[in-house]
């Protein structure tokens, strides 16, 4: 298991692991300087384009001179 101890909300190191909270993601464990930025980092929204195939990502406008889709 990787471990991330940098708190990806406050940037800070933490130091205290056995007390900080934490959340698995896969193989990779982030800690956390407190819940509250825990909080913030679970509520931050994951946009998953592959797994949604009802959504079309193409861009059928043009681009600009020389685009192709004229």
């Amino acid at each position: 298991m990787r471990i991330q101890t940098t708190d990806p909300i406050t940037g800070n190191d933490v130091k205290d692991l056995e007390h900080a909270p934490f959340v698995v993601e896969g193989d990779l464990k982030i800690y956390f300087e407190s819940e509250d930025s825990k909080r913030e980092y679970l509520d931050i929204e994951v946009e998953h384009p592959g797994e949604d195939f009802t959504t079309n990502l193409d861009n059928p406008s043009g681009m600009g001179p020389g685009d192709m889709h004229k």
